[in-house]
């Protein structure tokens, strides 16, 4: 008899697990998905369109809090833990409620679930979500551009709508991102790339995308998303660490993972931690990953009309992801209004109503910041009406997409942008060798 399995997920690893590992297997039969972290995205089917000859019907994704109902009524031998950027603790807590319910608990090793590409691969991945994977993507598509070799990225997948309409998505330019009706979490990730001059592709069927991708690629970057690891066989290997969360590099799953895995160990937004913070970190990844190499840079942000801000009371709106799940407590809004000298941070929550005051009770660490919270039209009038309400001078938005062009303010909304700077010429040069050793081999024409 096939195992039965269940898939714990949120919208992403889950669903590249499946397209992977079972699809084709007649050895297990997923029998449902669960959906976490992400509002929204339970409550769907994983359709026919992507679940194959096997799965005719499709397979239901539940909310994850039915979790222990769906292992005895669905007889689940097996439960995969296909999500990301959760502590040790919360991992070995749903591991025991699974085995309480009778389950077997697995985690996949990621070299089981990488796809190999057949051009030159750099994957950038992270110890936490909000580490700065993608402003450290950024940079190095830039770099290689300059180069002479042509990037183009894939994003870890963020399929929040409907399914079978997200198999494969390719974003060239700003007009594809009302074209896909993107989430702000999706904007946010896709827009400065976009912006930047890159094609980027992201969906839910890896391999179908990955073989599109190489049509127009020299090189492909994986831009990672939360702290997962690769969906592909990386080349370069790339994880951002944040002295921030320090110990969180040795204490979330499964972002430890990709820091061992790791050829290249970046600890960024050294200009806002302490030396303290900095050696915990330095010393951390040098016990689980010795043979990689160990490099420092900022993370530098910058406003596109500071006078807006000195002396202002300002309301600052954040990336979701990083203050929400991420567990930061501050982010670069913070940064830029200190650094500014802002005159007041107004308390989001006391303004906050609908879907955002929800977000506010279901993480009580959020603090004076808004997240951007924007995973449908109603989150994105509720974020509007809470702007709206605050009694603020001048609103911050630090969150990479620009919330003007999506929400109407009845104050000035300040953009920030926050950049690497790689310390020293170590990055940079990791970089150049990877890109000369691509046109010396040929591979740029393959």
């Amino acid at each position: 008899m096939r195992k039965r399995i269940l898939i714990m997920g949120a919208a992403g690893r889950d669903f590249h697990n499946f397209n992977v590992l079972f699809r084709e297997s007649k050895d297990y039969e997923v029998v449902a998905f669960t959906a976490e972290q992400i509002p929204y995205i339970s409550d769907r089917k994983y359709p026919k369109e992507l679940s194959g000859k096997l799965y005719p019907k499709g397979i239901q994704i539940y909310p994850e809090e039915e979790l222990p109902e769906l292992i005895k009524k669905l007889k689940v031998d097996v439960c995969i833990l296909s999500y990301s950027d959760l502590s040790f603790d919360t991992v070995m807590q749903k591991a025991s409620l699974v085995n309480a319910c009778g389950a077997d608990f697995w985690l996949v090793s990621p070299e089981h679930t990488m796809i190999k590409s057949k051009k030159p691969l750099i994957a950038v991945c992270a110890v936490r979500t909000g580490s700065g994977k993608s402003q450290t993507t950024r940079y190095i598509s830039l770099m290689l551009k300059k180069l002479g070799v042509r990037p183009v990225i894939i994003r870890h997948p963020m399929p929040y709508g409907i399914l079978k309409d997200e198999i494969t998505e390719r974003y060239s330019t700003l007009k594809d991102l009302d074209k896909y009706k993107t989430t702000i979490e999706e904007r946010e990730d896709y827009e400065p790339h976009i912006r930047n001059g890159f094609v980027v592709y992201a969906g839910v069927d890896y391999e179908k995308i990955l073989r599109e991708a190489e049509k127009e690629a020299d090189v492909i970057i994986w831009d990672g998303g939360n702290n997962d690891a690769p969906f592909y066989k990386p080349d370069l290997f790339i994880t951002v660490a944040d002295p921030l969360r320090a110990g969180n590099e040795v204490s979330y799953y499964p972002g430890e993972t990709c820091a061992r895995m790791a050829d290249v160990l970046l600890i960024n937004k050294v200009n806002s931690a302490t030396q303290a913070q900095l050696s915990l970190v330095t010393d951390d990844l040098k016990r689980i990953n010795p043979r990689a190499k160990i490099f420092m840079a900022d993370s530098l942000v910058t406003a596109d009309n500071p006078r807006q801000v000195t002396g202002k009371r300002v309301l600052i709106i954040e990336d979701g992801p990083t203050i929400t799940h991420g567990n930061m407590t501050f982010g670069a809004g913070t940064v830029a209004a200190k650094e500014l000298k802002a005159l007041h941070i107004v308390d989001a929550k006391r303004y906050a109503i609908g879907t955002i005051r929800e977000t506010f009770e279901r993480y009580p660490k959020l603090d004076k910041e808004l997240p951007a919270m924007g995973y449908s039209q109603k989150q994105i009038k509720d974020l509007e009406a809470t702007v709206n309400l605050a009694d603020c001078d001048t609103v911050i938005s630090a969150t990479p997409t620009d919330l003007r062009k999506i929400i109407n303010a009845n104050k000035p909304i300040v953009q920030v942008s926050y950049e690497l700077s790689p310390r020293g010429e170590g990055f940079d040069n990791t970089i150049k060798a990877f890109a000369s050793a691509i046109k010396k081999s040929g591979r740029k024409k393959g």
